[in-house]
């Protein structure tokens, strides 16, 4: 029976989908004036977390907070649900410490869902995209399964895990979205029609455990620590916190799972989709890794007003019996009982080589695609290209130059860099080993890099641009102050508290240069007493790394050089003689926009990015 098609009216843009991806991309569409739809298959899976319950993370935290900065909304509402602040990797350098936060995952959900339905300019949708209408090349429209058509002249496809999905628990497998949520089965079909090579991820989750039956007395406490928020608009973080505990599978938990391989979906064929290479399942960790004695768990509360407690570091397939037996091997689980049995989930993603930088499709103008769709795995890189591609869209609809993030100045930039110009085989995660100008990248500077682009761009509002530039000021205003003279005699004696002599005055850098604590200066002197922590952070870590900044400084002049260097869009790289067969290969299918770009693209060496350049350099004669 042919479904009726009717109008449900005329808009900017369509986001499909609501996850992390699909919320920032709405956000950013109608706080810059975007007549926008946000249709999602069910309003009960807004902002849902169906993973870990946390926000941030080694390169995640850094992405957050360019999310902030920017004008997004990830930050600001993780810091309204946050159980529990950590400092990932205080002991390590300033360029790879990152901000993670345990969250109330049903309280994000709620006050995303709130701050949605709350924002001008957007209306809110129940329903599942069946097809994504296009006239000449360009977005027309979306039609629903119902019928139902928006008229519109961009649309952001940000479907998460929900395309085709199935979930894979032992020999059970179900064709559903995560926690039991519908799918969606229509789309995909229409991708393909429309050009977009298909692809097949996975990715798992842990059981949920009854916190009432685990016993953490057995287990190693990890209590938060004392740091700043993610988002620049919020002074300080919530004195509550909540803790969480580490904990050790051991020889038993192993030998239960090495003895039932052949009920191991990864392992008995039942699963043969790509999954993560830096989340695996314990299956996989123990199978890979049969040399380590023992892996790290942490148990992490869901929510303040529930007992479920999520098992990071446990993800599997098993079927049910096996899971509720290796559970009970671990020390303070012996009694556990799971509410939540964990399960794996396949899901229809696309080739992000068919991107440009801006998250637009290549063949068809006004279509953008953000988060797992695209090939990466966690809430803050859906975030970060949600927020991203809907403002380009925004910037399309608004007659504006697009933006496009290079990689020295955000994390953003490196992600989608990654995406766009080499590609990825398997569910991508962002590191700090990723990006290559990461001291210039720290997550305390996140709003020096990107908020004055947030502000141009229309995403920014006053409020958020007043903090900034007063921060801005403050900053610099400490930095002077530190480069100024100490007292000679109060210097001598900080000095020689840590076995030192002073021959000559020093200013108070050059005596955090040699050791000293800024605190003990702070206490010395009588200074900074009204400057933020976090700033007074910011300041030290610019003193301390100055020389290496400087250097990197140069670095970033010289990738910006190429980066100026566009290539024609209409470029027959079949033709341009003295490319190897690979590179032109590579060069034809990505198509890159500039000379920078191209040296990115795996493949492509050196001589060849030579011949490029003296190809335009003749060209130009």
């Amino acid at each position: 029976m042919k479904i009726r098609e009717f109008s449900e009216g005329s808009y900017g843009a369509v986001v499909i989908g609501a996850g992390h991806a699909g919320c920032e991309a709405a956000l950013a569409l109608a706080r810059t004036g975007i007549e926008t739809v946000l249709l999602t298959l069910n309003l009960d899976s807004i902002g849902f977390m169906p993973c870990n319950p946390s926000v941030g993370g080694t390169a995640k935290g850094h992405l957050v907070r360019e999310i902030d900065a920017l004008g997004g909304e990830m930050g600001l509402n993780a810091d309204k649900c946050a159980l529990q602040y950590r400092m990932l990797n205080e002991g390590k350098g300033a360029a790879v410490q990152s901000l993670r936060a345990q969250t109330d995952k049903n309280a994000y959900h709620r006050e995303m869902k709130r701050v949605l339905e709350h924002t001008k300019h957007l209306r809110i949708v129940q329903g599942e995209a069946e097809e994504i209408i296009t006239e000449h090349g360009r977005v027309t429209g979306v039609k629903t399964t119902y019928g139902g058509v928006f008229a519109c002249r961009a649309v952001i496809v940000a479907t998460g895990v929900y395309l085709n999905s199935r979930t894979i628990t032992g020999e059970v497998v179900t064709e559903s979205g995560p926690n039991g949520f519908m799918n969606a089965t229509r789309l995909t079909r229409n991708l393909t029609q429309l050009g977009f090579t298909v692809r097949r991820f996975k990715t798992g989750t842990p059981a949920r455990l009854d916190g009432r039956t685990v016993q953490y007395e057995k287990m190693q406490v990890q209590e938060g620590s004392e740091v700043y928020p993610f988002s620049f608009l919020n002074e300080s973080v919530s004195a509550a916190q909540t803790p969480c505990y580490l904990a050790y599978t051991n020889a038993h938990t192993h030998e239960v799972i090495l003895s039932n391989l052949d009920r191991a979906p990864l392992y008995n064929g039942a699963i043969s989709s790509t999954g993560p290479r830096y989340c695996p399942s314990i299956e996989t960790k123990v199978v890979r890794f049969s040399d380590k004695e023992r892996h790290q768990l942490f148990l992490e509360p869901e929510g303040a007003d529930t007992t479920e407690v999520y098992v990071q570091g446990l993800s599997t397939s098993l079927p049910h019996d096996l899971q509720k037996e290796m559970y009970r091997t671990v020390k303070g689980l012996e009694h556990c009982e799971i509410v939540r049995y964990a399960y794996a989930i396949e899901y229809d993603c696309i080739d992000t080589l068919d991107l440009y930088p801006t998250l637009e499709y290549k063949k068809i103008a006004g279509l953008y695609t953000a988060g797992q769709i695209n090939g990466t795995s966690g809430y803050e890189e859906a975030a970060a290209q949600g927020l991203l591609a809907g403002l380009n869209a925004s910037l399309a609809l608004r007659g504006k130059k697009p933006l496009v993030l290079r990689r020295d100045q955000a994390y953003i930039g490196v992600l989608v860099d990654d995406l766009v110009t080499k590609g990825t085989d398997e569910p991508y995660r962002m590191m700090t080993s990723r990006a290559e100008f990461r001291l210039s990248l720290r997550q305390d500077n996140a709003d020096e890099r990107l908020t004055q682009i947030g502000y141009d761009c229309g995403l920014v509002s006053e409020e958020r641009y007043r903090k900034f530039l007063g921060r801005k000021a403050v900053k610099e205003k400490t930095l002077a102050l530190l480069n100024e003279r100490a007292d000679q005699k109060k210097a001598s004696e900080l000095v020689q508290k840590t076995g030192g002599t002073l021959q000559s005055g020093v200013t108070y850098a050059d005596l955090l240069r040699r050791g000293i604590a800024l605190k003990d200066a702070e206490e010395a002197f009588g200074i900074l007493s009204d400057v933020p922590n976090d700033i007074k952070s910011c300041c030290v870590t610019e003193i301390l790394y100055a020389g290496y900044l400087k250097r990197g400084e140069e670095q970033i002049a010289k990738a910006k050089k190429a980066e100026e260097s566009p290539l024609p869009p209409d470029l027959d790289y079949n033709a341009i003689s003295g490319l190897r067969l690979e590179a032109r290969e590579k060069l034809q299918r990505v198509r890159p926009l500039n000379i920078g770009q191209a040296e990115r693209i795996s493949g492509v060496n050196p001589a060849d990015v030579a011949v490029l350049m003296v190809y335009l350099s003749m060209k130009k004669k």
